[in-house]
């Protein structure tokens, strides 16, 4: 009992007290952060099952009704769909890239409002088209006229990327209602320039039998990677058990008295 008295008197004695704090507190936020990517390995997790839990649902058709409540919660869900394509109210997101062997293509992807039976209209995601075509009179040559049947996945709505606020859209200059050129598909914004009502989920379309025809369609894969977040968790909690172990290790070196010239022990 006395020698545990004496590492505590020594631990805040009045050479080592500032120490001892500093080293409390390191493991306490050492603790804290590995708690903390705990929580974030947990939300990604759930996060993942969600997902895969929804790509197994199966396929969707808007044509049914009533639409789900919760759809804007059902993305990367299978889907199918049919109505007529709004040529005129067609838009394309800027940045969009192509990547082949060969390397990358820059270019758009079209973006097509679809109105089905009851008025209501979805916006789809028709696929890739090249840099060249970057005027909305070049766009309709790649128009599908009459009834459509479209297969895809639903696509959540964007209003900034993962740069934050670093890119948006810009606003309609004074005296125009339709911007053609979009950074994203946000969609709350997409209804302002749009006569009729559009869901709050967009269509990324599925290739059809040509998957080398333009526009170029592919299925964008949900990331999956867990992340390393159990790994910082661990890291966090060795470096707070090197604290806990070592220091009063170190402490009681220094309690040792020193060794004089002569090899013996001082004092």
């Amino acid at each position: 009992m006395s020698a545990s008295l004496d590492w505590i008197r020594l631990l805040f004695s009045r050479k080592w007290w500032w120490t001892t704090l500093l080293v409390l507190v390191g493991i306490g936020i050492a603790i804290l952060l590995g708690i903390w990517q705990l929580d974030r390995n947990a939300k990604r997790q759930a996060e993942i099952s969600q997902v895969r839990s929804i790509q197994t649902l199966p396929e969707l058709d808007l044509a049914t009704r009533p639409i789900p409540a919760d759809l804007p919660a059902m993305e990367y869900r299978p889907v199918t769909v049919s109505g007529q394509y709004d040529f005129e109210h067609q838009v394309v997101l800027r940045n969009q890239v192509r990547t082949r062997m060969t390397g990358t293509d820059p270019g758009f992807s079209l973006l097509t409002p679809l109105i089905m039976a009851d008025g209501t209209a979805v916006m789809v995601n028709r696929g890739w088209i090249p840099l060249e075509y970057d005027t909305p009179e070049e766009w309709r040559q790649f128009d599908e006229p009459g009834t459509v049947s479209v297969q895809g996945i639903l696509r959540s709505s964007l209003q900034k990327g993962e740069m934050g606020s670093a890119l948006v859209d810009p606003t309609l200059p004074a005296g125009e209602t339709h911007l053609d050129y979009w950074n994203f598909a946000n969609l709350s914004r997409l209804q302002e320039q749009l006569p009729y009502p559009i869901l709050d989920v967009y269509i990324q379309q599925a290739p059809g039998s040509d998957i080398e025809s333009i526009p170029y369609r592919h299925i964008e894969q949900p990331d999956l990677d867990p992340g390393a977040h159990l790994g910082y968790a661990a890291t966090w909690y060795i470096f707070a058990g090197l604290l806990l172990v070592g220091y009063p290790i170190w402490l009681k070196k220094q309690k040792k008295p020193p060794i004089d010239s002569g090899g013996k022990q001082s004092g």
